[in-house]
């Protein structure tokens, strides 16, 4: 279950969520609404299309946002009590509360304590202090180190710091100081990505105009973050943090159980402005046309509030084999095509082997395992690929969008975005 709280106290100038500061009047009606969706959950999946599985069973709660740790203690608690009242949490649940440094009051760890959460995400981007203000980040190195003190203190120790490489200002000294510090905290979990030029955002908008608002002519260019976000990856690795997703490094039996979901096409349930939903088939078929369907709150918080409808996409076989590669490849380990076979049918697989030997050649992807072939290597003629492991190369996960793309066809678009 995904819950969006997408109250800021600044609006970071990267930023392109649905998220924005607000004011607090707004606040407790929202609350209001998202337990209504929680008591009402069933008819809103219902509403979805009657051919696809609502479990009341929960193992993974995310309150993302925006900074839910503004909410006041009473509306973070109404959240979680209609949660439990209205679902089965599993007892080795993993809930995550997405936080802000600076915004962990002893009351909301006290909270966070009787609501049973066990892992917190911290938005830290930089270290650096004048690297963290240039976006817009209200908070210090010193306020996160002490963030992190406490929140060990209360008992949570699953811990995930966020960082941005290509932030304004960072030079590849500056950030082999925040990598360094993030390892240095003893964090579990580090999240590393790589600043995206978009123009739903205020920075992104700059850049592409060329302008110096935002401190956009201080942004690093393309190669020098790609070499950020190599030298975080080499120098995590080093640590024990390893990578097992394009942006995200974990200890061993720390990976966010949560965003596994997402990409291994398990069901999930959002609730709240721009939250994402996706249900799977209560009987699943190689010839089922509609395997799965996504839906969708309005992105704005009018709209929301208005009631306005959710946004239903009904997705084909062909679509989710799509996303089978695309999701799938963003994890270190890759997918499966023997796997694929047995779930969409050895044909629909073998379709996706000419794009895979393009790749191949041009070495964003490698095989392993059963058929042996090195990165890079060619693929002769008659040589059969569907059995084998694929993966990203180093340099695919850097291209990984392109790579992506590929596997998108024109007849059966995709219902996500490949780039997410």
């Amino acid at each position: 279950m995904y819950i969006s709280v997408p109250f800021c106290r600044t609006k970071c100038s990267y930023c392109n969520f649905a998220s924005d500061v607000f004011s607090r009047k707004i606040f407790q009606g929202y609350v209001e609404r998202i337990c209504a969706d929680l008591q009402r959950a069933h008819e809103i999946a219902a509403a979805a299309g009657g051919h696809f599985e609502f479990k009341k069973v929960v193992d993974s709660v995310y309150l993302g946002g925006g900074t839910p740790t503004l909410l006041d203690i009473a509306g973070l608690e109404k959240l979680f009590v209609n949660i439990s009242q209205n679902f089965q949490l599993a007892p080795d649940a993993e809930i995550t509360v997405e936080c802000a440094p600076g915004t962990l009051s002893d009351a909301v760890l006290e909270t966070f304590q009787r609501c049973g959460v066990n892992r917190v995400s911290l938005g830290v981007q930089s270290f650096i202090d004048q690297e963290a203000k240039s976006v817009g980040r209200l908070h210090t190195r010193v306020v996160t180190l002490d963030d992190i003190a406490r929140l060990r203190q209360a008992g949570i120790s699953n811990i995930n710091v966020d960082l941005i490489a290509g932030l304004p200002h960072q030079t590849m000294a500056s950030w082999n100081i925040s990598v360094e510090e993030a390892i240095s905290t003893g964090a579990p979990h580090v999240s590393v990505y790589m600043l995206e030029v978009d123009d739903d955002s205020r920075l992104g908008r700059e850049l592409i105009a060329g302008g110096t608002k935002y401190h956009a002519h201080f942004v690093p260019d393309e190669d020098l973050t790609a070499d950020l976000y190599e030298a975080a990856r080499e120098r995590l690795d080093f640590a024990g943090i390893r990578q097992y997703e394009i942006s995200n490094f974990a200890s061993p039996g720390k990976e966010s159980q949560h965003n596994l979901k997402y990409w291994l096409r398990k069901p999930y349930l959002g609730l709240g402005v721009d939250a994402h939903s996706m249900l799977l088939a209560k009987l699943r078929t190689n010839d089922d046309q509609h395997p799965a369907v996504r839906f969708s709150a309005p992105d704005a918080m009018g709209p929301f509030m208005n009631g306005d409808p959710m946004q239903v996409t009904p997705v084909s076989t062909g679509a989710f084999l799509q996303e089978a590669f695309f999701l799938g490849l963003r994890l270190n380990h890759g997918v499966s095509l023997q796997e694929l076979k047995e779930e969409f049918g050895g044909p629909a697989v073998e379709e996706y082997s000419a794009t895979i030997a393009d790749l191949l050649e041009i070495k964003l992807l490698y095989l392993e395992e059963g058929q042996k072939i090195e990165e890079g290597q060619k693929i002769e003629d008659g040589q059969k690929i569907e059995d084998a492991q694929v993966r990203l190369t180093p340099r695919g996960r850097l291209l990984s969008n392109e790579v992506f793309q590929r596997f998108i066809s024109v007849n059966e678009p995709a219902s996500i975005s490949p780039t997410l």
